[in-house]
């Protein structure tokens, strides 16, 4: 490996080198033969960096994020640019890179020179977070539709899911945005770039600010979600309270009535002593109280 990546930097042309799960060996190339600067190598052996841009005397080191189909959903992707060259070094898997080196295995042709291949990284690793937004949308449009419907806690629990997702794109997707502004501006200096490739750079930019005015928007759309959720549980529960309170209201004058009539006097006692009489007095009372109580929940707009 190092002799075959000593001939290439000899022979001036232009190449991607992309180390997915490294290995000692395989940094130790940044070392000998790239020579990158000892700082930039630590930061490739533990990663865990924020979105950065830095410049070298012979190279620029960038660190950017792309979506990954794992637990955190992010890959981390170092670059050490130069004009003739691009290294790229990652632990996790990235579709949008995968995609990448398979349309220019396919194609020689289609391999770009200098700024434009970090270019094509950049944009790939940042468009690749706009299906995953996508995504979050969908699945709060339906959370909300079952919401309204019948709330469920499995529903809040999804909610509150999707706000650390956002979470964690916001915390990579901001600074990356400065990191681009520095490479559109006069922050940073790529190697070998013209007037052609910063538009290229501006348009990644802007890919940028709309990715974080989509996660501001996701975000205040799930807040709206969860206070409809409590608003429409807090009316459920009303809704079964007034319901409760109902039936303990017609219960409660039912009861006095049959205690009444259970009691032992006289007159119960010496007049009550045929059916008719229990069906009127009795049944007949009961019957006539309920009436007036729904007649009563009728009027006051209880029903």
């Amino acid at each position: 490996m190092h002799e075959a990546v000593a001939e290439q930097l000899q022979s001036g042309g232009c190449f991607w080198l992309d180390l997915q799960e490294p290995t000692s060996t395989d940094l130790g190339l940044l070392r000998d033969p790239f020579g990158f600067h000892p700082l930039t190598v630590e930061d490739s052996e533990k990663f865990g960096q924020r979105p950065k841009v830095e410049d070298y005397e012979n190279f620029v080191f960038l660190v950017a994020y792309g979506f990954s189909p794992d637990e955190d959903g992010l890959v981390e992707v170092h670059c050490f640019y130069s004009e003739h060259y691009l290294v790229t070094v990652r632990r996790d898997e990235s579709p949008a890179l995968d995609a990448l080196r398979a349309r220019y295995k396919r194609d020689r042709s289609l391999f770009p020179d200098g700024p434009r291949l970090l270019y094509e990284v950049l944009d790939g690793l940042v468009d690749s977070f706009f299906p995953v937004l996508e995504q979050l949308d969908d699945r709060l449009e339906v959370i909300e539709e079952h919401m309204f419907a019948s709330p469920k806690p499995e529903q809040l629990e999804d909610i509150f899911h999707m706000k650390r997702r956002l979470v964690h794109l916001r915390r990579v997707v901001a600074p990356q945005r400065d990191v681009l502004a520095r490479l559109t501006g006069a922050g940073a200096e790529l190697p070998g770039l013209t007037v052609e490739d910063e538009r290229y750079f501006r348009d990644v930019y802007d890919h940028l600010v709309r990715l974080s005015e989509a996660i501001d928007g996701n975000h205040e759309m799930m807040n709206a979600a969860i206070g409809a959720y409590l608003s429409t549980a807090s009316n459920r529960l009303n809704v079964a309270t007034k319901q409760l309170t109902v039936i303990a209201t017609i219960f409660l004058p039912l009861t006095f009535v049959t205690g009444f009539f259970g009691q032992n006097f006289g007159w119960m006692v010496d007049h009550v002593d045929s059916w008719e009489m229990f069906v009127g007095l009795g049944l007949g009372l009961e019957l006539v109280t309920v009436i007036a109580l729904l007649v009563l929940f009728r009027l006051r707009g209880w029903f």
